[in-house]
């Protein structure tokens, strides 16, 4: 705040300001801070140390990222994120006196009432010397900063190893399809948790196509994981021979496609009672705003690392991972084909919703950015188009209370940020 804690402190002759912080991560943050963070320090004339906290809590990851800001507003020193760091920073208070006399708005903070709020406590002050005891430490004083995609992929993996390790949990379990989501989800895991304590489970049906066989498999041997192969096909056909009768003279639809993904839902939590792992589901954002998920089925488990991220960005995740390894970790094929649930023959995502490069930014205009049906509109979007994706995030708003928590890496995510009635008759539209 311009005018609270800061600047009664500083109207009491505080010289250097600490902020300490519990501030949780999402994407883009840290240029915000920085802004925020360099006028509170210019507003005050004070060196601003900002210490916040790192780990991860359920949803949210701290990312730390330590910062100390001049009187000039210019960063100084800063910590690693996603790590605990050691911030060690010489400050020549001097320049805080420097600071003041040369703005004349500075002199007037006699002006400025001093109440209980912010008002510095008076403590003993050792004269002991530390200086012949101070430790050399030697590195630079200004961390190197992550680009967007290495933020967001820091953050999964800080906050997969916490839950697991604050939950009690030494091993995962991810059903892996040879897909996009489920690839990601697996290389987070293994970079969070040791490739030893990662267990993927294939579940190949009659609609498996042999690229996606044969990617899972690719996929496990570069990461070194155990791939365990339990096919539905045997199961499946027992559900269509039980309900039968009672689908006698129906077209093949929905109903079939969920029973695999309930199928597949039940034995990976089985696998789960028996060993007591913990599933990790696979669902991007993309999926889980239009509800293209099967409630107890794909969603079946206990943490969904990448819940709250868009399909999009989920490439560019495994792109950037492949990068770090200096090879496709993640196989080029994977990034390559069409995505496909691979229910029924010949499916695509794209029989069901826009291309995800238009779908991501619908979602961001009405999720994120609140923005009303004509405000997107007004973007450029077919009117049609924006219905059908509104209808579908308001309408499968029943499932996400079901869905498994997350890590939040957007600004707003599902849940803890927009929190919506389920049954309502308001229709924006």
């Amino acid at each position: 705040y311009s005018i609270g804690p800061t600047a009664v402190q500083r109207a009491a002759g505080a010289e250097v300001i600490v902020n300490i912080n519990g501030s949780p991560f999402h994407s883009g943050k840290r240029d915000y801070r920085e802004k925020m963070l360099a006028t509170r320090a210019v507003d005050n004339s004070v060196f601003f140390g900002y210490v916040n906290l790192v780990g991860g809590q359920d949803e949210l990851v701290f990312d730390g990222g330590s910062m100390v800001f001049d009187p000039q507003g210019e960063l100084i020193a800063s910590s690693q994120q996603f790590e605990e760091d050691l911030l060690v920073v010489d400050l020549e208070v001097e320049e805080v006196l420097r600071t003041r006399l040369r703005e004349p708005l500075n002199r007037k903070e006699d002006q400025l009432v001093t109440t209980d709020v912010g008002k510095p406590k008076k403590y003993a002050v050792s004269d002991y010397n530390a200086d012949s005891v101070r430790p050399s430490v030697h590195r630079q004083a200004l961390a190197d900063l992550a680009g967007a995609e290495q933020e967001v992929y820091e953050a999964l993996v800080l906050g997969t190893r916490d839950y697991l390790m604050k939950t009690g949990f030494k091993k995962a379990l991810i059903a892996l399809s040879g897909g996009i989501d489920s690839s990601l989800v697996a290389a987070i895991a293994v970079d969070a948790l040791g490739a030893e304590n990662v267990i993927c489970v294939a579940m190949p049906s009659r609609y498996s196509s042999e690229g996606s066989v044969t990617d899972a498999v690719l996929l496990a041997e570069n990461l070194g994981i155990d791939l365990w192969n339990l096919p539905i096909e045997a199961p499946f056909a027992a559900f269509l021979d039980t309900l039968a009768p009672k689908f006698e003279g129906t077209d093949s639809g929905v109903a079939e496609e969920n029973i695999q993904s309930r199928i597949r839902g039940n034995l990976i939590m089985a696998l789960s009672n028996k060993f007591g792992w913990l599933v990790l589901t696979t669902g991007n954002k993309s999926e889980m705003a239009t509800g293209y998920a099967t409630i107890y089925g794909d969603m079946s488990g206990g943490f969904a690392v990448i819940k709250d991220v868009p399909k999009v960005l989920c490439y560019k995740l495994a792109e950037y991972r492949n990068t770090v390894a200096g090879h496709s970790l993640i196989p080029r094929s994977v990034l390559d084909k069409p995505p496909s649930a691979e229910l029924r023959p010949d499916q695509l995502d794209e029989d069901s919703l826009p291309p995800y490069e238009e779908l991501d930014q619908i979602l961001k205009a009405y999720v994120e950015d609140d923005l009303a049906f004509d405000e997107i509109v007004d973007l450029g979007f077919s009117s049609e188009t924006v219905k059908q994706i509104i209808s579908l995030v308001d309408r499968n708003e029943y499932k996400r209370r079901q869905a498994a928590p997350g890590i939040k890496i957007t600004p707003r995510n599902f849940g803890r940020d927009r929190r919506m009635p389920i049954a309502n008759r308001y229709r924006p539209f």
